[in-house]
């Protein structure tokens, strides 16, 4: 498994309620996605950084989301460059 996080430093902190509107409008978007497990939006408590962990099968598939039209995309939305960082994630723990 792959994980990406990815991050937007915004200029002016959002509020939970302007990233919950946005994050709702773009959620459709990863469902069904290839290779997608699981996203999580986040968002810092100072509302300063929002972004997103994703959950990946393979670095291919994370990377085939991660296109030039996509940065572009996500780069309008939130007026910044998302930061991309990817781990490996050999063990996990579910408490679920």
């Amino acid at each position: 498994m792959i994980i990406t996080q990815v991050i937007f430093t915004l200029d002016d902190p959002i509020s939970l309620e302007a990233a919950t509107a946005i994050f709702e409008s773009t959620a459709p978007k990863y469902k069904s996605r290839a290779g997608l497990e699981r996203k999580y939006y986040i968002r810092s408590e100072n509302g300063l950084n929002v972004g997103g962990l994703y959950f990946w099968t393979s670095r291919a598939d994370a990377d085939a989301t991660y296109s030039d039209d996509w940065k572009k995309m996500v780069t309008e939305k939130y007026g910044a460059t998302p930061v991309i960082s990817y781990f490996d994630a050999p063990v996990s723990v579910d408490n679920t």
